[in-house]
This record gives structure tokens, sequence and C-alpha cells, in this order.
């Protein structure tokens, strides 16, 4: 983990760094906030920016966020008292450390803050013959192209393949294709020159210079513009990249690895993917099975998630009783790795009892696990009464009235409320809802902005109870 401290270094912070080093922290130092802005954009990166809490923490976020540059920040500061801890809180900043520092506090806001405790937990066959093939390709300086759907933990398995490669001690960086708007991306990725564009103010690294001799992650790669998919087989091949506005090529030396949801072949096919840049980062393709058919890995997870947030609410960790065990291993889990360590999450803080019971396990929309929607892997008989008002019988009415409420409607208004009906269903998830309809992110985003713009509430992007912690 890289650490940036941000203020004066006196004996009190020279000792919390030392212990943020013991932890296995990577510390660099500037005195001022700007300091720490012209840092991050000449690509010496952090993960985490310890700032005093005196300085001004609101315009350094902003400073930050206008060069794109979104970096968590935690304040520290001697004899602050809780006004002036909450106002630091308020400006931005994560957590409050006070000094003289604590060993265990500094070792936990690190933890909590960086979140860097991403495990490759798996039991099942099938699961452990992709890791033999990621151990045995580690290593190598091929190009990994990792597949599969969203959820399955493709960004785990990016960060597994970096931890095990002869390039662990040098930065991983990781980009959302899916999430930079196609004018941004380029400079995101390249950087660009002073001048180069309206606001480049100064020169910006990108994210090629950043993770030089490290590993770049191209997160959902199949949102990438066809332009810049030129500009990136160039970079791949000659390892070289040029900035936006630069006249010079400037030599990269990295390890790429790619993810992507959707199939790459039949995006070559209808002409918006590269065949010869899929043949560049399909040098080795490991393909994550979905969770429905790895079922020796549910129970295995669950109690990892259980354990990790019993830990982040302080609660007590309860085991899971052999009925929710049933339950979750029969459930299809359409949202994979990610939507079980949500409903781990809700389990942590819904049970009651001593253990966590089948009622605690909700599906993201609140309605129990055990609702006909959630089961798979069993038939359901239902003795039919002599008249028509059995299970059957209800159903088609229902289904009758369903279809009875789109007369009328145009088919953008239907669209609209598919769109808005999975959006909230994937608890705000863009990328979910997008594989859910079978849409590119970029189509749903375009979408989501026409609705904006008619005054339509939006939501959120991990609304409700939920945790990031499997990429998509």
């Amino acid at each position: 983990m890289r650490l940036l401290v941000v203020g004066r270094l006196s004996g009190q912070l020279a000792a919390a760094v030392k212990m943020a080093m013991a932890h296995g922290a990577k510390v660099n130092h500037v005195e001022r906030a700007d300091q720490a802005t012209e840092q991050l954009r000449r690509g010496q990166g952090a993960d985490l920016l310890m700032v005093d809490y005196q300085l001004d923490i609101a315009a350094l976020i902003a400073a930050n966020e206008a060069e794109r540059i979104t970096v968590p920040v935690v304040a520290f500061g001697v004899d602050a008292d809780a006004r002036e801890a909450a106002a630091a809180i308020k400006a931005g900043a994560k957590e409050f450390i006070p000094l003289p520092p604590d060993a265990e506090m500094i070792a936990a806001v690190l933890a909590a803050v960086a979140d860097d405790e991403k495990p490759m937990i798996s039991a099942d066959p099938s699961m452990k013959a992709v890791l033999q093939l990621a151990d045995q390709v580690a290593r190598s300086e091929a190009s990994i192209l990792i597949t599969g759907e969203s959820g399955v933990g493709k960004e785990v398995m990016a960060r597994y393949m970096h931890d095990h490669s002869r390039r662990s001690e040098k930065p991983f960086i990781s980009v959302n294709c899916a999430a930079i708007p196609d004018n941004l991306l380029e400079s995101e990725l390249f950087g660009h020159e002073k001048g180069a564009f309206t606001g480049a103010v100064a020169r910006r690294i990108g994210k090629f210079e950043e993770a030089d001799g490290g590993t770049l992650l191209l997160d959902e790669i199949s949102e990438m513009d066809a332009r810049l998919q030129a500009k990136l087989l160039r970079a791949i091949q000659e390892r070289v990249i040029d900035r936006v506005g630069g006249s010079k090529p400037v030599p990269v030396n990295i390890r790429i690895i790619a993810t992507s949801n959707r199939d790459l072949a039949k995006a070559v096919a209808e002409g918006t993917f590269r065949e010869d840049l899929l043949y560049r980062l399909n040098v080795v393709n490991l393909r994550l099975p979905a969770l429905r058919e790895r079922p020796g890995d549910i129970s295995v997870l669950a109690d990892h998630f259980i354990k990790k947030y019993a830990a982040a609410n302080g609660v007590p960790v309860r085991p899971i009783s052999p009925r929710a065990l049933q339950a979750i291993t029969t459930h299809r889990w359409p949202g994979n790795v990610r939507e079980l360590e949500n409903a781990m999450h809700r389990a942590v803080l819904l049970a009651t009892g001593p253990e966590i019971d089948v009622d605690a396990i909700r599906l993201p929309d609140g309605q129990p696990l055990t609702s006909n929607a959630g089961m798979t892997g069993a038939a359901l008989t239902v003795q039919e009464p002599a008249y028509g008002g059995g299970v059957a019988a209800r159903a088609a009415q229902a289904a009758d009235a369903v279809t009875r409420s789109f007369v009328g409607q145009t088919v953008a208004a239907m669209e609209k409320t598919l769109i808005l009906d999975t959006l909230t269903h994937c608890l705000g998830n863009r990328t979910h809802a997008a594989n859910i309809l079978g849409i590119s992110i970029r189509t749903l985003r375009n979408k989501l902005n026409e609705y904006a713009e008619e005054g339509t509430v939006i939501p959120a992007p991990q609304s409700g109870v939920s945790a990031s912690g499997y990429a998509a």
C-alpha cells in the first residue's frame, strides 16, 4: 500500500509513519496540499493520503477531483478536539487519527480505508483448476484476459496475478474503461501535456506511466472506444505511449491484464472490438466460473464474509445455521460473489439469535431468500384444487394484469421502466444492470443521462447495504 503523508513531520507523526511502514505501507511525504496534488499528477501515485487536519482538506480533495484523481484521505493531528476532528471528517476525510499514534488504530485505519484484504478464496474443483492455471502463468510477462459474469471476482483475480508475479513490488494500477467517458479516457490512460486542451494547466502522467514496472488492469475493456483501441494496440506492441499533446513517444514497462463480462469474439464479429487487439490481450484466458457453477465455494465464501463484516460492524461472529446454509447453496446468485457478499453483510446486521438463520438472509429487494424467485435446484409440486382459483390460475391472472399494464404505453416508456426497475434491483450497480439488460454500459449511461435531463431521479450506485470487494 502506498501512503502519502501531507504536513510537517513532527516527532509524533514520524512515529505514526514508522507504524504504517511496519504494516507494509510504502510512505512518501510532502509538506503542502498543492505539493500532494502535483505529486499525484506526476504519476507518483498513492492509495491513501494522511493529511494534517490544519490544512485545507476540502480544497485538496477538490484539486484532486479536478484532475480526476480519487484517493481516500484520513486526517491526523495533535491535541485536536472533537469539533476539529468532526470538521476534518466534514471536509471529506474518511477517518481522524489523533497523535500521539496508537499502533492498533493505525493498522485498523489502513485496513479499513484501503481495504487491501481481498483474498482469493476457493474450495470448489472448478475454481481450483482456474487458480492452478493462474499460478502457472503469474510469473510470466504474458498479457492475461480474465472473463466471466459480473461479480465473479475478476479484479480480485487480477490482483492475485499481480501479487504472485515478478512485478509484485511495483504498482498495481486499475482503470475502469466503462466508468470514464470516452473524451477523458485517453488522457486518463496516456496522460497529457500542459496546454493540450482546455483545462490542461499542467502535465499529467497517465495510468500507463503510473504503472511503469508493474501491472495495469484494464477493467471492462470491451467498452473502450475503437480509436483508443488502436492506441492501446500500439502501446502493447511497441511498449511506448504518446501523451495527448505530446511530441515524442514515452517508453513504458508494464504488464497488461484486461477483464470483460462480454463475449469479445462476438464483439469482434459485430465490429465493435478489434480482432488484432483481442489476440494481443488474450495470450492466456482465465474464465472465472459463475458462483452457481462452483457450489463448493459458497459456504467458504459465506464464512469469510460473515467474519469480515462482523469485525467491521463490531458484532459477534455467528455461525450460519444448516437451514440457511442449504438455502444459500441452492440459490442461483445471479449477482455472483458480489451478491453473496452483500447478502452476508445484510445477514450479519439482521441476525438476532445465536446463529444466522435463513430469515436473516435477504435478496437485494429485501425479500427473503426462500421466496420462489430465489429457489433453484428443486421442483415445486403444487396440488391444484378442482376449481379455477389455484396457483396456476392466479399466476395467469397476474401475468395478464402485467401485460395489460403495458397497454397504451410507448416503447420508450416501457424501456425506461425496464431500465430503472433493473437498476433498482441491482442496487444502482450500472455494470450489473447493463449485463442483465443485455446492453453495453455506455448505452445504459446514455439512457440514464437522458432520463436525468428529463428530471427523473436515478438510483445512485451501490445504494442500500452493500459492499464492493469483488469487481465486475
